[in-house]
């Protein structure tokens, strides 16, 4: 694949992206692609979510709101940006191709500097303000990261992180040096980098729900491909919309849920940090939103206060992250009257390439693919599965899997999720005849006990129907007789003791809700699951018994 002349002055970003034949087949034309879906040579997405939305609809609209009230338009949050762009390249010294770490809570000020950065040709590396300096470090090193706009909330850890030569510039605060301070003055529009559509726009880490986070890289085109497909054609967006919700920018489920998706459609977006299911009912009811994106963990634990609050302004709830039950889905439209849209995405595809919405949507499954993707089910010779039997989900469509390379083992990792130009996701699924695409397990999350396939999210469902469960995760844990043993971790409802039994009263229920081979042995309790920030289940620390959670 040949790709367009860069206009990276850093040539890091390109040199480090995978060899072209160890891409997957990056499709722009499949059937049932939306029409215009392949981009022009030139392109750069900062300008096109910002610039050419203000074109098409004017500057006046609600662009970016903060829990406190205040709104930003179209026409502000252009001058915003336009000004950090001249103080990252007049000041600061980025230049197009550099990596800029950005770190803080969830604010218009942060999504301003990833804008800012995008203009500006520079490459963000949106990391979490609740990892680590460990953490931090390790990403600087595999990015070759020089440059930081931090949040001054979320400025120690950067520090102690001890990166050699990282410039740190804080925002927020009341330092001289303060990056709202220094583009305070500064010309309220700014030439946006002349990129090509295939120059790297973004380093976006893994979330760590197996371990070591990889690189995955993806152009200023990919960017907006994914605004023109699943929001598009499945969440569907309107220009009075009001998106909200718990994932962090540092996600890519964030990133295009609230940034992305509403920047795209002319609408906006309320950016605040996640702070528990009540406080966004509470956002919900306050700020009058439209399109809520979370997890199901977060969807089910706004079931029972949800009748406190006024969400009648909620139109779209979109659910990814980790499989979405057939109860709760049903329990979700009961409490509001709304069907939850189910999906699934990667880092590595950058968001959703299964979904289905309205009457499309139907539960237990997650959808189809969507618009400009396609997707099928293989089995263990690599060939398409007969509908009905479990397999790796494999799609492809316009992004796809391009892993930084330079780190350890990462020619083995693109190798282990590209395969005959598909990228494989590593869920098993299951094929309907009708096209549906059903979630089985992670497949790492299929347990083989006894020569018997048992997949741990089915243990889980059971679990969770009856009403003293609040979670419930299930993992294989080594047995010399079985190989593998069915072991369940579950958080009760407060007030029911945790005894043995208890324990046992959970098994009887489970063995008359599925087949009693796939029962838990073993079931221990927890205060609570270990998670990533954005409510994805760390199986790997049940697994490993690492229950020492990262502190708040």
């Amino acid at each position: 694949m040949e790709l367009s002349p860069s206009a990276h002055a850093d040539t890091f970003p390109r040199d480090h992206l995978p060899p072209t034949e160890q891409w997957p087949d990056l499709r722009f034309d499949l059937p049932g692609a939306p029409p215009g879906l392949r981009p022009p040579d030139r392109l750069n997405c900062g300008a096109e979510l910002l610039d050419a939305t203000i074109a098409r609809l004017g500057p006046h609209r609600p662009a970016l709101r903060d829990r406190d009230g205040t709104v930003w338009s179209y026409g502000e949050l252009a001058r915003r940006v336009d000004r950090i762009a001249h103080t990252l390249t007049d000041d600061l010294g980025v230049r197009p191709g550099n990596r800029v770490l950005l770190r803080g809570p969830t604010t218009p000020h942060l999504a301003a500097c990833w804008l800012a950065v995008m203009k500006a040709g520079g490459v963000a590396v949106t990391v979490l303000a609740a990892q680590r300096p460990q953490e931090l470090a390790a990403i600087c090193r595999l990015a070759d990261v020089r440059h930081a706009l931090c949040d001054t909330r979320s400025a120690d850890d950067l520090v102690s992180a001890a990166v050699p030569h990282l410039r740190i510039t804080r925002f927020g605060g009341d330092g001289a040096d303060d990056l709202l301070r220094l583009s305070a003055n500064k010309p309220a529009s700014y030439a946006a980098s002349d990129t090509s559509a295939d120059d790297v726009a973004l380093i976006a880490f893994t979330s760590g729900t197996t371990g070591a986070p990889k690189g995955c890289t993806h152009f200023h085109r990919d960017v907006l491909a994914v605004a023109d497909t699943f929001s598009a054609h499945v969440l569907r967006p309107r220009p009075d919309d009001v998106f909200a919700g718990s994932p962090p920018l540092g996600f890519t489920f964030g990133l295009g849920g609230l940034v992305v998706f509403p920047l795209r459609a002319g609408a906006s977006a309320l950016l605040a940090d996640w702070q528990g299911p009540q406080q966004l009912l509470a956002d919900v009811e306050r700020h009058r939103v439209t399109v809520l994106f979370t997890a199901p963990t977060a969807y089910r634990a706004m079931l029972e206060p949800l009748g406190s609050y006024d969400t009648s302004s909620l139109r779209r709830c979109v659910s990814a992250g980790e499989h979405l039950p057939a109860d709760l889905w049903h329990d979700w439209r009961g409490a509001t009257g709304l069907r939850l849209i189910n999906g699934i995405g990667t880092t590595e595809m950058l968001h959703i390439f299964v979904s289905a919405a309205d009457d499309a949507a139907r539960p237990g499954a997650t959808g189809l693919p969507v618009p400009g993707y396609e997707a099928r089910v293989l089995g263990p010779d690599g060939r398409p599965a007969p509908d009905g039997e479990p397999g790796l989900l494999a799609v492809r469509g316009p992004t796809g899997c391009r892993y930084l390379t330079g780190a350890q083992g990462a020619p083995a990792q693109q190798a282990a999720y590209v395969r005959d130009g598909w990228n494989l996701t590593g869920d098993t699924y299951i094929r309907e005849p009708d096209g549906y695409l059903r979630f089985v397990a992670r497949a790492d999350d299929m347990i083989i006990s006894a020569g018997l396939n048992i997949a741990g999210p089915e243990v889980e469902e059971a679990l969770l129907r009856h009403p003293d469960v609040l979670e419930a995760a299930v993992v294989g844990r080594p047995d010399a007789h079985r190989g593998a043993a069915v072991v369940a971790f579950v958080v009760l409802r407060p007030g029911v003791p945790r005894t043995g039994e208890t324990a046992a009263h959970l098994r009887e229920f489970t063995k008359k809700e599925i087949v009693p081979y796939k029962c838990p042995r073993e079931i221990e309790f927890l205060d609570s699951l270990p998670r990533t920030p954005t409510g994805k289940l760390q199986r790997f620390r049940l697994r490993t018994g690492a229950l020492q959670f990262p502190r708040d």
